[in-house]
């Protein structure tokens, strides 16, 4: 499922300034992006989301307001319109570069009227055990859409669509689940919490045929309108696992092609996420959450982390084919939702870590490439770009990550490996990396009495290999360094 070198990038982050009109940025700057070596391109929720102009996308309304109509207190989102959508992805792909769209199928928020039906409550941290009997409470469970007025599709959501909501208008609580009668929280679910279907808002009911069926016709629709190549998906802890594989038949055959697809199930346990992926029997990658905390907690410990066991438990580690390996995303990054940020000296270690291996789809930051700035809740962040050494990185993976990899992960505080090269691209390559004070290594590049140059220029004089192919590398301290053959 991982594309052989391909470099994937998430292109937003969770502050994007909304008078940016990303849509715009990604048409202007696709060739610029294909040139640096990017093969496909993540982009945000593109559909309109209960806040109007200022969601984020994941606070879904309408997914089929692309940007088109006035719903929500704006025409655009976040992002821009739909034309600048379509525009960007199409120049995209005139650039070579393939598009995923983010599919937030869980939940959706910002109801156009309220219903009334009876529901149990329960405590969000307990899905196993009512808080109470089974009442009429009041909720926006009716999604009417009255800016689109059925344009694309009739379809009108209530509140027999959904199998639990966070809200009761009557007593104004929205601090409980309430699990709405006749239903059940969705099977084959994450077991957090008893039950972690429930998630936020009105909870999309995968147990109804109907809800089933009406997911299937928005997911072509929304191939014939963008013709995108594949999807990351929100949230699928929270989604019976079970239909997916449905899905994504119904999609393939229907777009008459293969579309990657990329699933977030944020859980930092290595047998969850084999579960999860044997469950959909390889037709899904997820992301490698359990890669990200390694990363943090590296960035966090000084020097002192051992780096022999940067890869342990991790998808890159064990099933690298359908592992999406990133070092930072919009609810890693500070001040969101999952907060683990990867501290900014470690963050070219952890880039040349996915870049530069054989195993894993990496997916890159765009607040890592081109940094970040932004405010919230009285805390002032600055994200640096890291795009100098990415570029690098991206560099060297197109032209010497190939053929054998040889691995050096036998100390503390340095590491490395070596690619050996292949027919096409013989040359070879040797990374060195420490979170201490620096070093070197011999490693084995079997290219014997050959010239060796550190492509990032920590280190400028070059290094010489022996008769039989060996060469000592050198990094500097909390630093990479990434040789390349002359």
């Amino acid at each position: 499922m991982s594309q052989v070198n391909g470099v994937m990038m998430q292109y937003f982050h969770w502050y994007i300034d909304p008078d940016l009109i990303l849509w715009n940025e990604v048409k202007n700057k696709a060739q610029e992006l294909a040139d640096a070596g990017f093969t496909a391109i993540w982009l945000p929720p593109a559909y309109k989301g209960f806040a109007g102009s200022y969601d984020v996308g994941y606070g879904v309304y309408d997914m089929y307001d692309l940007g088109e109509f006035d719903q929500k207190g704006s025409i655009r989102t976040k992002y821009g319109t739909k034309q600048q959508y379509l525009a960007g992805i199409q120049s995209l792909q005139a650039s070579g570069i393939q598009v995923y769209a983010d599919g937030v199928l869980n939940h959706r928020l910002g109801g156009d009227a309220t219903e009334i039906f009876k529901a149990t409550p329960f405590y969000q941290s307990d899905r196993l055990n009512p808080q109470g009997g089974m009442r009429d409470i009041k909720s926006y469970t009716h999604y009417t859409f009255p800016g689109r007025q059925g344009k694309y599709s009739d379809f009108e959501w209530h509140w027999w669509h959904f199998d639990a909501v966070d809200y009761d208008e009557y007593t104004q609580d929205s601090s409980k689940v309430y699990l709405i009668e006749g239903k059940q929280f969705d099977d084959y679910v994450a077991l957090e919490n008893g039950n972690f279907d429930y998630l936020m808002g009105c909870d999309v009911d995968y147990q109804t045929k109907e809800v089933r069926d009406e997911i299937i016709r928005w997911g072509k629709w929304y191939l014939d309108t963008t013709n995108v190549d594949g999807f990351r998906l929100d949230a699928i802890k929270h989604i019976s696992s079970w239909f997916f594989p449905e899905w994504i038949d119904m999609l393939e055959n229907h777009a008459g092609k293969d579309l990657f697809m990329v699933g977030e199930y944020w859980y930092n346990d290595i047998g969850t996420l084999h579960w999860y992926v044997d469950a959909l029997e390889g037709r899904m990658s997820v992301f490698d959450v359990p890669l990200h905390y390694n990363f943090h907690s590296a960035s966090k410990s000084g020097g002192y982390y051992d780096m022999r066991r940067i890869l342990d438990g991790t998808m890159m580690q064990q099933n690298p084919t359908n592992a999406v390996t990133f070092v930072e995303n919009h609810d890693s990054q500070p001040l969101q939702a999952l907060e683990s940020p990867v501290e900014p000296w470690f963050k070219p270690l952890a880039y040349a870590l996915i870049l530069l291996r054989q195993q894993g789809y990496p997916c890159i930051f765009y607040a890592d490439y081109f940094g970040a700035s932004y405010s919230d809740r009285g805390y002032d962040i600055y994200m640096p770009s890291h795009r100098w050494p990415i570029d690098k990185f991206l560099y060297a993976r197109h032209n010497y990550a190939y053929g054998e990899q040889y691995d050096y992960f036998d100390h503390w505080d340095i590491i490395g490996w070596t690619r050996l090269g292949d027919e096409e691209h013989p040359q070879a390559m040797a990374v060195i990396m420490s979170d201490g004070a620096g070093g070197s290594k011999w490693m084995e590049v079997d290219k014997p009495n050959s010239k060796f140059y550190d492509l990032t220029e920590h280190i400028k004089e070059p290094v010489y290999t022996n008769d039989l192919g060996w060469g000592e590398f050198f990094c500097l301290g909390g630093s990479v360094s990434v040789w390349v053959q002359a």
